[in-house]
């Protein structure tokens, strides 16, 4: 079974930073490796689902002309939002994921660190939702923790292989360190340099 909203909803009474995303090098590193992974300079229309208190969305709004982001957790979109009060292209919803995902196509889906709380049959919901929604040539990645997580039935390992397995996309790239696994994928398996018209 899936987590449930209430998990998350008691981590972010206690702070809002439970994950300690602010201060933390280890956060600062993966979100510069995130965006630097990204195939594209900028986006039309981007979806960060899962966002926590925001911290990626910001780095991830000065690439996005519109970025939707949202959490299941109350706590963690009154953080959000204030995060990104300044940026208002960047809008923030409450929503429980799959099923509440948006009726919007997007170019580019940002999938950071939450989809191991999900079961199997959740996740590969996940899968469909991301495949109905990604407009042709969009960019997927998936991003997540290698290590064991106590109650959750897949690690990021295999929470990206599975992913990546139900999408069938080309990978553009894959990036892993003894910590976290980082996956880029696209209907348009064009490299960087190809998109650019050096090859």
């Amino acid at each position: 079974m899936s987590f449930t909203p209430d998990h998350f909803d008691a981590m972010f009474v206690a702070t809002d930073d439970p994950w300690r995303y602010k201060s933390r090098w280890y956060e600062a590193r993966k979100r510069d490796l995130t965006l630097a992974c990204l195939p594209a300079a900028r986006y039309a229309n981007g979806y960060e689902p899962g966002c926590a208190n925001g911290e990626l969305s910001a780095a991830l709004a000065q690439r996005c002309d519109r970025l939707l982001i949202s959490d299941g957790a109350l706590g963690a979109v009154v953080a959000a939002r204030e995060r990104v009060h300044h940026l208002p292209h960047v809008e923030v919803r409450q929503a429980w994921l799959p099923g509440q995902w948006p009726d919007e196509r997007f170019d580019l889906l940002v999938i950071s660190e939450w989809a191991y709380y999900l079961d199997v049959e959740d996740l590969d919901a996940l899968a469909l939702k991301i495949e109905a929604s990604m407009t042709p040539g969009g960019t997927l990645v998936a991003c997540h923790w290698r290590r064991p997580i106590a109650g959750c039935v897949l690690e990021g390992d295999a929470v990206n292989r599975r992913l990546g397995n139900r999408l069938g996309w080309p990978q553009l790239l894959g990036l892993q360190d003894g910590d976290f696994r980082l996956d880029v994928w696209s209907s348009d398996a064009r490299s960087v340099a190809q998109r650019e018209g050096f090859l």
